[in-house]
């Protein structure tokens, strides 16, 4: 699997679960009602927390280091939350403290460009800033991305040629990593879609491929 890529700011860790979430649940909401949330991050998931929270929530404020969401989030949902009228997007701005007793109630952001600092007040603060994956001890094993996702499938086979030491004389089933009879399904797996449908889908087709596998042997 994977784990969430922790936000390194003062205050973040010891709120974590008291006003600070990493990622989002719809049993949040209801507790964000007439309340300012901020979200952060720049890519498609943050933008759809944005969205959801805005229908709950008095205010919602999507944080967003770079300069712009262009380069991170589909333009479908820019447009989207463009019209939402709750919902402001600071760019070139990150958490540099979070501040509570017990539970999250203020923010201190900061402008990367102009390093001035505002204190607002916040109620919760959900993180998007993506995950890495727990694949360290596949290292040396099967073949990984550069961000140590695991490659399968046609991503391993480049201008026609196999991976490295395929011993088959067939290309890597679609789930299949570098390595025969190893399949990945889920987060881990490098340009999978990152949600809980999708994985499950992935396990369920991981498993007939499987069987598949086992049929040649």
């Amino acid at each position: 699997g994977v784990s969430y890529r922790a936000l390194a700011a003062p205050g973040v860790a010891d709120l974590t679960g008291r006003g600070v979430f990493y990622g989002s649940a719809s049993t949040e909401a209801p507790t964000c009602r007439g309340l300012d949330v901020y979200i952060v991050g720049g890519a498609n998931s943050a933008g759809q927390a944005a969205v959801f929270f805005s229908r709950h929530a008095a205010t919602v404020s999507l944080l967003v280091r770079g300069p712009s969401l262009e380069s991170s989030m589909s333009s479908y949902l820019i447009k989207q939350l463009d019209v939402i009228d709750n919902v402001v997007v600071r760019t070139t701005t990150e958490v540099a403290e979070a501040c509570g007793d017990g539970h999250l109630q203020r923010l201190v952001l900061s402008d990367r460009t102009s390093g001035e600092k505002q204190t607002v007040d916040a109620a919760s603060m959900f993180v998007f800033i993506g995950a890495a994956p727990r694949t360290d001890w596949l290292d040396g094993v099967v073949q990984r991305d550069a961000r140590g996702f695991i490659r399968t499938g046609p991503d391993l086979v480049v201008e026609g040629r196999r991976p490295a030491g395929w011993p088959l004389d067939r290309d890597p089933y679609h789930l299949e990593s570098s390595v025969p009879g190893v399949f990945v399904a889920g987060d881990v797996r490098a340009d999978s879609v990152k949600r809980v449908a999708s994985a499950v889908g992935e396990g369920a087709m991981a498993v007939t491929l499987v069987h598949r596998y086992l049929a040649e042997q």
